[in-house]
């Protein structure tokens, strides 16, 4: 399968399971305001991005086209958390303790920061 195809596919299979995932949400946890579907969302699609990478690697010889598929476009519409989770795991593993603290620390700053100017300009 054409890996452009297989990561339009996958994300929009991600996308609407999260869209699922938070339609369901919303009316099980109407009484609350913690963000319990993104939440949940999240941890889903990093567990999934976890077992796929650890159980098949990232790029085994004749599984490319489900790699594609699954992890870069499931896991890329379902949450692009489980990337950032990934990447900050092989930023620790490999012993970059502080360029994964920094990642997490500027990915977290700076995207509350845009909304936050965005909003200001609103």
């Amino acid at each position: 399968m054409n890996p452009w195809i297989a990561v339009f596919l996958g994300g929009g299979a991600g996308s609407v399971v999260r869209f699922a995932i938070s339609r369901g949400i919303l009316s099980i946890a109407t009484q609350t305001i913690f963000p319990w579907a993104t939440l949940l969302s999240n941890m889903l699609a990093t567990a999934l991005l976890g077992w796929l990478v650890l159980r098949f690697g990232t790029a085994q010889l004749g599984r490319e086209g489900w790699h594609v598929l699954l992890a870069i476009g499931f896991c890329g519409g379902f949450s692009t958390f489980s990337a950032f989770s990934w990447e900050n795991y092989q930023l620790l593993r490999d012993g970059m303790i502080g360029l994964a603290l920094a990642n997490i620390v500027v990915s977290a700053g700076l995207g509350i920061l845009v909304f936050y100017l965005l909003a200001r300009t609103a």
